[in-house]
């Protein structure tokens, strides 16, 4: 039986942000709060925050950053350092509004970058534990050829028509708040290992061997550099979005790792 979902809209520092609830919070529990890839929003996940939810018995926080899905637009063109806004600010207000003191994050792409900031920022409530599923800790060649061939697909329409039933108005605003920030020159710099050997909480990095976005290099230079407990798993036949591509084998190994954490 699938756990109850409540759709709620909260304003935090003046921006209108949509949120999902799942299950009842237990504060004696860890919630899961699931942070988004570049292009995704609440709706995009389908249906992985309730599965996940229901095989850890936990309640989750799913929302919809700023210029996605149901939120407030944001401004174009986004600061190159948009992801360590989000985890530095936008996440700590989140978490403080729902009064949320023990949670585990879970993100995918940018937002498992947003995760691993987040868990590195020693001044902020740590998590639990984190799952980081094609995570990004620097900018590689590929990850520039793969944003190039979505914009290519976007302006042709057909992933614009496809990702506009998600974002509706907020469509430009998701599409070139995240393509224009990673093709711009300045972003090669882009590099957020310094906030790997912060944190203490246990990482777990999935990834597809066929990630057309990111190679094995970002997984290699996450443990090289993690301060607390790390695992990882490397999925073959497997691209960007393991836990749509592979989701039974995502969701008992995010399970068994998350087991030790939340009692």
């Amino acid at each position: 039986m699938s756990l109850a979902a409540i759709d709620k809209v909260v304003t935090i520092s003046g921006v209108r942000i949509e949120t999902r609830i799942i299950g009842d919070f237990d504060p004696q529990k860890p919630l899961l709060i699931f942070l988004h890839e570049g292009l995704g929003c609440i709706e995009l996940w389908h249906d992985f925050p309730g599965l996940l939810c229901e095989r850890l018995g936990l309640a989750g926080l799913v929302y919809s950053r700023a210029g996605y899905g149901g939120s407030s637009p944001c401004q174009l063109p986004r600061p190159l350092d948009y992801m360590e806004r989000e985890a530095e600010d936008v996440l700590p207000q989140l978490i403080e509004h729902f009064g949320i003191s023990r949670f585990i994050l879970v993100g995918h792409s940018d937002g498992a970058s947003i995760a691993l900031i987040y868990s590195g920022c020693v001044e902020l409530p740590p998590p639990e534990a984190v799952i980081a599923m094609a995570p990004h800790v620097f900018c590689e060649d590929i990850s520039i050829e793969g944003i190039a061939a979505a914009k290519s697909a976007y302006e042709s329409g057909h992933l614009k028509r496809k990702l506009e039933r998600f974002h509706g108005v907020n469509i430009e605003y998701a599409f070139r708040g995240w393509s224009d920030a990673w093709l711009d020159p300045q972003f090669r710099k882009w590099n957020i290992e310094k906030f790997l050997s912060s944190g203490t909480a246990p990482i777990l990095v999935i990834q597809g061997r066929n990630d057309s976005f990111g190679t094995t290099a970002q997984i290699e230079a996450i443990e090289n550099s993690v301060a607390g407990p790390f695992e990882k798993l490397l999925l073959n036949d497997c691209g960007h979005n393991p836990w749509q591509e592979n989701p039974q084998d995502v969701l008992c190994r995010i399970a068994e790792f998350a087991s030790h954490y939340i009692q």
